[in-house]
This record gives structure tokens, C-alpha cells and sequence, in this order.
């Protein structure tokens, strides 16, 4: 009796131990078939537009002025496509070992403040923009990461937060920690969003009508987890929303 229970329950427990053992590469094998899905979607709509262009160029003749607005509009295409080209490269290349050896020592607040003027030249971002800075707030990591980081979070904070609004920028120390803050009084977000905010290619139903291919979020996370550092995400609709990067002072 007891060898006929076992050669039911062996095959059994075998399998699901099988199963269990397969759920990581599954799971793994999903989330990099979204990934490429999604890549291969976001980079269709750029092509698709210079390819449009392109073809009624030479399909007729048209005035100079003509020529010069599609060219700007597959030029804007071809920079959209190379933004989302560099994000990519920088999603697929993780934390490494190798990634922190080019760590150097940077101080947010000149991230804060050389990103804030290079938005100078658009006077509407400006007057939004409510910028206090801290004491210095010194760590080790990549300036170019850090910098693209800091201004993916404002992109996004401008980008939802109507022209009357405001976003404040502040930096602080505390606790051996740096933390970089980004408050806006946008469209905020649901649990929903908030639950995604982070997942690659997500886009809320409100954030549609905006231009973008979300994954800001998912490469600002990317970036400050390289940094042993944790990003925080408070929202609220028509509210607006917080964002807090924080980060280990250098050691």
C-alpha cells in the first residue's frame, strides 16, 4: 500500500517542484517579452512619422517652407527615437560592478541647479519651476545617470502640471541620506498609477494625451537602485504629486 501512495505522490511532488523551479525563468522570460513588445512599439511611431514624411517629399513638389516643416518634423522624430534609443541602453545595462568603478563624487546640488538653467530658455518651464537648494549634498555615482535621473523626474513633473501650476525643486541632507524632491500641483494619480508607476512602458489613461514613452519612472528607479539610494512616490488626484529620490552620502 505504502509503495502505491509513493508512486502517486512522487511523480506529484516532482512535478511541482519542477514548476516552482521554472516560475523565476518564466516570470524572467515574461518580463523580457514585454520589454522587447514594448520597445518594438515605441520605436514603430518615430519611424512610421519619417517614413511619412519622406515619401510625400518625393511624392510631390512643394515649397521650401514645406520642405523645411517635414524636415523638422522627421528631425523631432529622429531626436524622440534617439532619447528612447540612449533610455534603453541604459535600462538594459543594470547596477553592475563595472557600472559603479566610474562612480566619481557629485554634488546634487550642482545636478539641481545646471539642470534648472539649461530649462532657462523656455520661459514658461521657468516660471514654474520653484527651485531651494540645501547644504551640499555630496555622494558617489555617475554625474551623466544622476543628471538624467534628476531631469526625467522634472520632464515629468512640467509635463503634468498645468501653466498656471507650480513644481518645487528642493534638495536636503539628513540622516546621512541626500534627498532631491520634486512636488507639482499636476493631474496627480490614482492607486492604480501609483501601483504602475514604475513598470516599463506603463501609461496611465490620463498621461496619453501626453508625449513620452513611459519609461521615465522605471529608468529614474533603475538608476538610484545603481546608486543604493530608493525613490518614494506619493500622488493624489488633481492634487498633484511628490517624488523623493533619496541618497547615501558618500562614505
Amino acid at each position: 500500500m505504502l509503495y502505491a501512495v509513493l508512486l502517486v505522490l512522487i511523480p506529484i511532488a516532482s512535478f511541482l517542484m519542477a514548476r516552482a523551479a521554472l516560475a523565476p525563468l518564466q516570470k524572467s522570460y515574461e518580463l523580457q517579452q514585454r520589454f522587447v513588445d514594448g520597445a518594438s512599439h515605441e520605436m514603430r511611431s518615430p519611424l512610421s512619422v519619417i517614413e511619412g514624411e519622406l515619401e510625400l517629399a518625393l511624392l510631390s513638389i512643394r515649397t521650401p517652407a514645406e520642405y523645411e516643416r517635414a524636415m523638422q518634423t522627421a528631425l523631432d522624430a529622429v531626436g524622440g527615437l534617439t532619447q528612447l534609443t540612449n533610455d534603453l541602453l541604459l535600462l538594459s545595462r543594470g547596477a553592475g560592478a563595472e557600472l559603479k568603478k566610474t562612480y566619481e563624487l557629485v554634488d546634487l546640488n550642482d545636478l539641481v541647479r545646471l539642470d534648472i538653467d539649461a530649462r532657462a530658455s523656455s520661459p514658461v518651464d521657468a516660471a514654474r519651476l520653484d527651485v531651494h537648494r540645501g547644504r551640499a549634498a555630496a555622494v558617489l555615482g555617475s554625474p551623466a545617470l544622476l543628471a538624467r535621473a534628476i531631469a526625467n523626474v522634472i520632464d515629468n513633473a512640467l509635463k503634468f502640471t498645468p501653466p498656471t501650476g507650480v513644481i518645487t525643486v528642493s534638495t536636503a541632507v539628513h540622516d546621512r541620506t541626500c534627498t532631491v524632491t520634486v512636488r507639482d500641483t499636476g493631474i496627480g494619480m490614482d492607486n492604480n498609477d501609483l501601483k504602475h508607476a514604475f513598470d516599463r512602458f506603463w501609461r496611465s489613461d490620463r498621461a496619453r494625451s501626453q508625449p513620452g514613452h513611459g519609461i521615465g519612472l522605471s529608468l529614474v528607479q533603475q538608476i538610484v537602485h545603481a546608486h543604493d539610494g530608493r525613490i518614494t512616490l506619493t500622488s493624489q488626484v488633481g492634487i498633484g504629486t511628490t517624488v523623493a529620490v533619496n541618497l547615501p552620502l558618500r562614505p
